[in-house]
C-alpha cells in the first residue's frame, strides 16, 4: 500500500480503491476508470451526451428559455429597440451602444442593433431545433407525455423568436399579405456551419410556420404547472393562444384573432380564463410590476434574480430608469390630453428629474431583477378588442377597453366620439395601448402593422425624422455577419 501511495496519483488511487471497494456495482456496470476519471461535467454538456439522462434534458428545456433571456433579445434590448424607433422617447446621450442608432434611424448592416437581435434569435431558435431533432431520437429517456411537452415548449420558444425576427427584419404583413422576402426559415438543428447558405422565405410563409408551431405547441403543452412561478416562466397551452393573439392582429386576421382570443377570455366582465391558468386582471396594475411578477395576469415572462439577472445597457431598468438615457417625448402619449394625471400608470410609472420624466416602470435598478414581461393578459384584452371593433362588434370591444382603462383610472369617462364609430374606437384602443404597454416593446409593431409613418421627434440637433412605409429605414437591414455566411441571402 506504502508503494501504490507513493507512486499513484491521488486522484487515480480513490477511482481504483472505488473499482474494487464496490464489486457489486462492477457486476452491474464495468467500472471505467477513464470515464470516472474525465466525467462530463453537467454544466457543460457536449452533443453526445445532452440525451443521456431526464435531467439533461430538462437542462436542454431550461437553456430554450435561458438563451430567450439573453441581454440582446428578451433579457431587454429586443425590447427596448422596439420602443425607441417610436415616437415616445427621447434620445439624450447619442450613445449608440444603448440604442441610438435604432432610435435615429440610422441603422445598417453593420450596426450592433442589426445584429444584437439576430444572432440571439437563431441561437434561440437553433436550440429549439435541437430539441425538437433530438428528443424522438431517444425515446427511452423520458416517457412520451413528458417528451411531447418538451417540445411543445421549443416550437413555442421558436416561434417567439421568429415572430420577433419577422416582424423586425421583413417588410409588414399588411403591405401585401405577406408576398415580401422574409427571413431564413430554419427547421433542423444544426451543430456545424455547413448548412449556413439558406434563402429567405417568404413572410407569409414564415408567418405559416408560427403559426403551425403555436397550434402543435398549444396542443401539447400543460394547461398549468405547479407554481406560479413556473406558469409565469415557462410555456403553457394560454401562452400559445396568447401569443397566437399578437399574431394574428398584426397580419390582419381578425377573425382568428376573436377565435382565439375567446378561448381565454371570458363572455363577460370580470374577464378571466375560464380554464388552464386562471388569467386575469391584477386590480392595481403596481402589483404585477413593484410587488409579484407571477400573478396571474403575467402570462410570460422573462425572470430575474440576484444572481440570475441581465445588467449593464442591455437592462430595461438600467436605460429607463438609472442611468436615464432617455426620456419619456413630452408631445408623445405623455403629453396625450386623455391620459390624466389620476391615472395611476402616470403617477406610479413615470418620476421628473432635472424638469424631464422618465419611465420607472423597471424599479429594480440595483440589482436590476424585475421580471421582462413579454404577454400579459392586458395585452389579449386589447388585442381581442381591436379586432372586436374592425368586424363590427363595438359594444363588447368597448367593455374590454373600459377593464383595461378603468383598472388604473376608475374616474375616467372616455368621451362618446372616441367611441361612437368603428373607426374612432380602433384609434382609441391604439392609444390605449400606448399608455398600457409603454415601455413594453409593444410600439413599433403597432406601427408597422398598421403601415403608419413613425412619427418625427425631437428638437433641435438631436432629433430624429420621420420614416413613412416606403423608406428602406421603416424595417432593420439583415446584418452584416448574414450576409458574408449565407450566399443565398
Amino acid at each position: 500500500m506504502t508503494n501504490i501511495l507513493k507512486n499513484t496519483p491521488m486522484k487515480s488511487l480513490l477511482v481504483r480503491l472505488a473499482c474494487v471497494a464496490w464489486p457489486m456495482a462492477a457486476l452491474m456496470t464495468s467500472c471505467n476508470e477513464k470515464e470516472l476519471l474525465n466525467p462530463v461535467p453537467n454544466i457543460a454538456l457536449q452533443d453526445a451526451y445532452i440525451f443521456d439522462t431526464p435531467a439533461r434534458v430538462l437542462g436542454q428545456v431550461n437553456g430554450l428559455y435561458g438563451a430567450m433571456k439573453n441581454g440582446s433579445l428578451y433579457g431587454g434590448r429586443y425590447l427596448m429597440l422596439a420602443d425607441i424607433r417610436g415616437e415616445e422617447f427621447i434620445n439624450r446621450t447619442q450613445n449608440v451602444f444603448t440604442g441610438y442608432d435604432a432610435w435615429s434611424h440610422t441603422v445598417t448592416s453593420g450596426s450592433n442593433d442589426a445584429s444584437s437581435a439576430w444572432g440571439t434569435s437563431y441561437t434561440a431558435i437553433n436550440s429549439a431545433n435541437l430539441l425538437i431533432d433530438g428528443l424522438p431520437k431517444h425515446p427511452d429517456v423520458v416517457d412520451a407525455a413528458l417528451a411531447g411537452q418538451y417540445i411543445a415548449e421549443a416550437k413555442f420558444v421558436r416561434a417567439f423568436c421568429y415572430f420577433g425576427l419577422i416582424t423586425r427584419y421583413a417588410q409588414p404583413y399588411a403591405k401585401d399579405k405577406g408576398a415580401s422576402p422574409g427571413i431564413p426559415l430554419r427547421l433542423q438543428g444544426e451543430s456545424t456551419p455547413a448548412n449556413n447558405d439558406l434563402a429567405r422565405s417568404t413572410v407569409a410563409e414564415v408567418y405559416a410556420q408560427i403559426l403551425k408551431d403555436l397550434d402543435e405547441a398549444e396542443a401539447g403543452l400543460p394547461a398549468t404547472y405547479p407554481t406560479a412561478v413556473l406558469n409565469t416562466t415557462r410555456a403553457h397551452k394560454n401562452s400559445a393562444v396568447a401569443l397566437k393573439t399578437r399574431v394574428y392582429l398584426t397580419m390582419g386576421d381578425y377573425a382568428k384573432t376573436i377565435t382565439e382570443a375567446a378561448k381565454i377570455v371570458s363572455d363577460a366582465a370580470p374577464f378571466s380564463a375560464p380554464a388552464g391558468v386562471r388569467h386575469q386582471l391584477q386590480p392595481n396594475i403596481t402589483t404585477v410590476f413593484f410587488t409579484d411578477y407571477t400573478t396571474t395576469e403575467s402570462i410570460f415572462s422573462m425572470p430575474m434574480t440576484a444572481l440570475n439577472l441581465v445588467s449593464g445597457q442591455n437592462s430595461l431598468a438600467y436605460e429607463y430608469n438609472l442611468n436615464l438615457e432617455y426620456n419619456l417625448n413630452p408631445t408623445g402619449i405623455l403629453g396625450e390630453p386623455s391620459w390624466p394625471a389620476t391615472d395611476v400608470r402616470k403617477s406610479a410609472f413615470t418620476r421628473v428629474a432635472g424638469g424631464l420624466t422618465y419611465l420607472k416602470k423597471y424599479n429594480q435598478t440595483n440589482p436590476t431583477t424585475d421580471y421582462v414581461p413579454l404577454l400579459r393578459y392586458s395585452e389579449v384584452l386589447l388585442n381581442y378588442a381591436e379586432a372586436l371593433a374592425r368586424t363590427g362588434d363595438l359594444a363588447k370591444s368597448v367593455e374590454l377597453l373600459k377593464a383595461v382603462r378603468l383598472r388604473s383610472d376608475a374616474t375616467y369617462a372616455f368621451p362618446a366620439a372616441d367611441l361612437a364609430t368603428a373607426e374612432a374606437l380602433v384609434k382609441t384602443i391604439w392609444t390605449e395601448r400606448r399608455i398600457e404597454f409603454l415601455g413594453e416593446g409593444l410600439r413599433s409593431n403597432d406601427l408597422l402593422r398598421n403601415l403608419l409613418t413613425i412619427p418625427a421627434k425631437g428638437s433641435g440637433g438631436l432629433s430624429a425624422p420621420s420614416i413613412s412605409p416606403t423608406q428602406p429605414e421603416y424595417i432593420f437591414p439583415i446584418p452584416n455577419a448574414e450576409l458574408s455566411t449565407n450566399k443565398l441571402i
